[in-house]
């Protein structure tokens, strides 16, 4: 490694990475046995993707690892946190695992391994086998026991070659964007429904790790990803902290308490009780959800400043998460500059929600597992893409967390989303996080400057100054 001095330091094994999806870069939807998803059908679905676009063709990973691989081994970064597409290794969610996805995933981490890069794997990032939404999808309890038989055979046949596992990607999306707004696969707007998928997906998230946890293999680490929303109260007027409270119950505390500490809140359960009661919820559920953890991934992009119900609340944000036992509740800006998706630009946030997670909770080693921002940016004439927007952010969240290992935070390493641009879901080809612009018509990858400069900061293991 470069010797070079640095001016901003990170400590020695701090864990530099890039992270990506199944869905969002495979492509290669109906080859070698993969079975259809529900973000197959979403997509398919006349309206539902903003540029109408598909994940069919994506970045094409499937048939171009190698070279993708190769950008991995350039940029350096230790890391590359991906996930497992369910319906390519389990086609139908039934019976066993698919020779030729199994296959799939081999050679790549295997490739990976030979560059020095370390696979760092999520069991479920959204593509739910279509079957089992035809059955009722995450708010049918056989769900979670459906994932955890495909968990414990995909960690049989790749446990060999890959040592960090992790349950779920965020869980709120899944549950949430997934059932109660409809904004995300499969589209459903039920939000009592959309809290039975919370709890199931956490219910089938320990029975998992359960599965994992009986055949572990030496040095292996078990995890889950979860993106916390600061949910803030704008002032502190008793309708705006109230309001905040709601919020964060339902989009943070659902998941946080019952993984980290064996319950729900009890104030989540009396904010829901107008909506429903909590009888999905059996006894021994919670012990279940109740894992030790090796890893806490955190997934952090803007802050929630909340506002209490009233004629000042602005409506555009009285959807979603919120709807759920929220719906009252509002939304404001703070006066920061944004991404071209809108989301303000707030490292200090990311520093305040690592302290609130350490304070709060008994928490394991914490991991940024996804941080980035969206420029539509293209290559100019030169052929390069200078985007400079992209360096700004990726440099104050770097600077932000190394301010928070500096105040104690046990922080063990930051991922950025995402290794190159993709699908990104809702907002088809139409939003571009990657540090490698990927044309989507002739496939060419295009390492962007923030990728060099990426580089660069993995290379002095810090910020040059």
């Amino acid at each position: 490694m470069d010797e070079r001095p640095s001016g901003t330091p990170f400590p020695a094994g701090f864990g530099w990475g890039t992270s990506t999806a199944s869905y969002q870069i495979e492509g290669a939807v109906d080859v070698d046995g993969r079975g259809p998803s529900i973000w197959d059908t979403f997509s398919h679905t006349p309206g539902r993707i903003k540029d109408g676009t598909t994940g069919d063709r994506a970045c094409d990973h499937y048939h171009r690892w190698e070279e993708d691989v190769a950008l991995m081994a350039e940029l350096g970064a230790p890391y590359y946190r991906f996930s497992l597409a369910w319906p390519r290794l389990q086609p139908g969610a039934a019976g066993g695992l698919n020779d030729k996805g199994v296959d799939f995933y081999k050679r790549l981490v295997d490739a990976m391994r030979d560059k020095g890069v370390t696979p760092w794997v999520t069991a479920y990032h959204w593509d739910l086998p279509q079957e089992l939404e035809d059955a009722g999808g995450w708010p049918e309890r056989d769900t979670a026991y459906r994932f955890a038989d495909y968990a414990e055979l995909a960690y049989g046949a790749l446990g060999d070659h890959i040592d960090i596992w992790t349950t779920l990607n965020e869980p709120l999306c899944a549950a949430h964007l997934g059932y109660a707004d409809g904004e995300h696969a499969p589209g459903r707007q039920e939000p009592a429904n959309a809290i039975r998928a919370a709890h199931h997906l956490n219910l089938g998230h320990g029975l998992a790790l359960q599965r994992w946890q009986d055949s572990r293999r030496e040095g292996h680490r078990f995890g889950v990803t979860l993106n916390v929303v600061p949910a803030v109260a704008a002032t502190d007027s008793p309708a705006d902290v109230d309001a905040a409270r709601r919020v964060d119950a339902v989009t943070n505390r659902i998941f946080l308490d019952p993984m980290l500490t064996g319950s729900y809140p009890a104030d989540l359960i009396e904010d829901l009780a107008p909506l429903m009661d909590f009888s999905h919820v059996i006894d021994g559920d919670l012990e279940i959800i109740h894992q030790p953890l090796d890893d806490l991934g955190i997934n952090y992009y803007q802050q929630g400043i909340i506002t209490g119900p009233g004629p000042d609340a602005p409506d555009r944000f009285r959807a979603g998460v919120m709807a759920v036992g929220a719906g009252d509740t509002g939304r404001s800006d703070q006066g920061l500059p944004v991404t071209d998706r809108g989301w303000e630009i707030d490292p200090d946030g990311m520093v305040a929600l690592l302290h609130r997670i350490t304070d709060d909770y008994d928490a394991p080693p914490l991991w940024i597992t996804e941080n980035g921002s969206s420029w539509f940016e293209e290559p100019g004439e030169d052929g390069v893409v200078h985007d400079d927007r992209r360096i700004a952010y990726l440099d104050q969240h770097v600077r932000a967390v190394k301010r928070a290992l500096d105040e104690g935070i046990d922080l063990r390493g930051y991922f950025v989303w995402s290794l190159m641009d993709n699908f990104e879901w809702a907002y088809g080809e139409s939003s571009r996080f990657g540090l490698i612009h990927v044309d989507y018509d002739t496939q060419v990858r295009t390492p962007k400057d923030s990728f060099h400069w990426f580089k660069d900061v993995i290379a002095r293991a810090g910020l040059a100054s």
